[in-house]
């Protein structure tokens, strides 16, 4: 049971999972463990003064994974709650989570050979890097307005398909499971898609401002920053490295963050250092200004198109249209004059559908002009009955509708739809719809409705009613958990956790860790995690030193096997 989706609007819980708490492992556990010791012994001191008391706040403990559902009743005081999804999910969806104040919490661990970081979205990244800094009041708003802003951005076909791919590519990484051979066909997918994006869409820019804040942003001063950004909560050697001289740090400058771009495989090169998180607010409110979302027109139509998703188009009546626009028809000045969606569409007024307007009645797209009529000074959409009358609009009775265009209507209005004072629009049957020599609409074609408005004053990515236009989306399919067996290391790693959160006599406690001992130096040796959780036991309870250097000599050697275990492992005897 999906114990948070009464919270969360229908059209998103279909992207909602259940955690399946019992999937995770014992080494699932340490690793959490290690990554949360690491970064609070470090952040305590660097990260945001909200970092740690926002930490206990939203449910967050070291010891071990957090239960999303108890992050959702935590976070409920901050205006926010918690949900889980399935991974990577389309930036649109993941920003309309954020704007409805839900955290969306991809619940997969890293495995321990990515303990310093992974791409692939994990719970040590959405839970402890984005919830904890959610309890600073301003920053608390930034992430809302920039998912409402965030959620009506346009995206390039291209880039579309380049999240696909890097989707893929991040997973096969993560999963540990893939070929050497699958991983490379990933890779050159993803990077076939990245060099077909060559336009910087509104969308591009918008995730660049959130990458720069939201996951690797820092606030302060340049020579004094602290951290905020989930990606330098989360990651032990990003985190640490950030605030060191080895990365670049340049004031926060909006054009210059739009300007800069990211690769989510490596670590960063440069970071933006905020003065205060009521600056971030207003870059966001002045990125919005230059969107599609409020500058409207015929560019505006040009980038819906370009993206061949579902977007809204809204009228200067107020009427909204939601579809995939396929086809935009211009006069010789290159202003759009009538636009045509393909498959499914929908017509809305203030973001709720209009009643026999759903994507039924619109199954094979819309089509409509924009424009004023010929010769008549008022807007079509400011004419009362009486007006439409004079000029031949009249309900049951044929007439001819000339835009300025050269756009023609000529069909029996059946119905006049107002809303809020403005005319929105007008049902015909027996309607030809045609520019010049070619017939836009037909009259066997059934009723066509005449969208009324001067001008498109607004275009956004998604549905202007999400509700009843995603209604029929189909859920994320989850399987089954798989009960396993635990591994012969897994159940070591249980047998030391279990040690350390119920404490047993010290002999006990003493012949329990000398086998645990013996088999990793038989069977396990090149296992570093676990001996630095066998030593702190016996630290803390001052058992065993010629066994605690035994274990600190294999740690030497297991040292050697790669180029980051140095940097771990002496962290971990560090805490120790």
């Amino acid at each position: 049971m999906k114990a948070t989706a009464t919270k969360i609007p229908r059209h998103l819980q279909k992207f909602v999972v259940d955690q399946q708490y019992e999937k995770y492992t014992p080494i699932d556990h340490a690793v959490w463990r290690y990554v949360m010791r690491q970064n609070h012994h470090f952040l305590k001191d660097s990260a945001h003064s909200a970092y740690i008391g926002g930490l206990a706040s939203s449910g967050i403990a070291i010891e071990k994974i957090p239960n999303v559902n108890e992050m959702n009743e935590a976070l409920a005081p901050f205006g926010w709650g918690a949900a889980n999804i399935d991974g990577f999910i389309p930036g649109v969806v993941f920003f309309d989570f954020q704007a409805h104040g839900i955290l969306p919490i991809a619940s997969d661990i890293r495995k321990l050979e990515n303990i310093q970081y992974t791409p692939a979205p994990d719970i040590i990244h959405e839970a402890a890097g984005h919830a904890p800094i959610l309890a600073e009041e301003k920053f608390s708003e930034y992430v809302k307005l920039f998912g409402k802003i965030g959620s009506k951005a346009l995206a390039t076909s291209e880039e579309h398909e380049l999240f696909e791919a890097t989707r893929q590519y991040s997973n096969l990484l993560e999963s540990g499971q893939a070929t050497e051979a699958e991983i490379a066909a990933a890779k050159a997918n993803f990077e076939e898609k990245q060099a077909m994006v060559t336009e910087l869409s509104e969308a591009e820019k918008i995730s660049r401002l959130y990458w720069w804040t939201v996951e690797y942003g820092l606030i302060g001063t340049v020579d004094q920053p602290k951290i905020y950004g989930a990606g330098l909560l989360s990651s032990v050697a990003e985190g640490r490295n950030s605030l060191t001289s080895a990365v670049e740090k340049w004031p926060f400058d909006l054009d210059r963050v739009i300007e800069t771009g990211f690769d989510i495989t490596k670590p960063q090169p440069q970071l933006f250092v905020c003065e205060s998180f009521e600056q971030l607010i207003d870059a966001v409110k002045e990125f919005a200004s230059t969107m599609a979302l409020n500058v409207g027109g015929t560019e505006s139509l040009d980038k819906a198109l370009c993206s061949n998703h579902t977007a809204t188009f809204e009228y200067s009546s107020g009427l909204q249209l939601t579809g995939t626009l396929r086809t935009i028809f211009k006069d010789d000045n290159g202003e759009a004059i009538y636009i045509k969606t393909e498959g499914p569409s929908a017509l809305a007024f203030e973001n709720n559908e209009l009643e026999g307007h759903g994507k039924g009645t619109h199954a094979d797209g819309f089509g409509a002009p924009i424009e004023k009529l010929k010769g008549i000074d008022t807007l079509m959409e400011d004419l009362t009955d009486e007006e439409l009358c004079l000029i031949g609009i009249e309900v049951g009775k044929e007439c001819v509708l000339q835009f300025e265009s050269g756009v023609t209507v000529s069909g029996i209005a059946q119905q006049l739809f107002r809303k809020n004072g403005k005319l929105i629009l007008i049902s015909f049957t027996d309607c030809k719809v045609s520019l010049n020599e070619e017939i836009l609409f037909h009259p066997d074609w059934g009723t066509f409705d005449l969208a009324v408005g001067e001008r498109i004053t607004s275009v956004f990515a998604g549905a202007a009613d999400s509700e009843q236009f995603f209604a029929d989306l189909e859920e994320v399919e989850q399987p089954a958990l798989q009960r396993k067996e635990q591994t012969p290391l897994e159940q070591l790693y249980g047998r030391v956790r279990d040690l350390r959160v119920n404490p047993v006599e010290c002999d006990s406690l003493e012949e329990e860790l000398l086998s645990v001992i013996d088999a990793l130096t038989t069977e396990f040796k090149q296992d570093w995690l676990l001996r630095i959780e066998v030593l702190e036991l016996l630290s803390k309870h001052e058992l065993l030193s010629e066994k605690q250097t035994m274990l600190m000599e294999q740690l030497e050697d297991i040292k050697k096997l790669n180029q980051e275990l140095p940097e771990l492992v002496e962290r971990g005897i560090r805490l120790v």
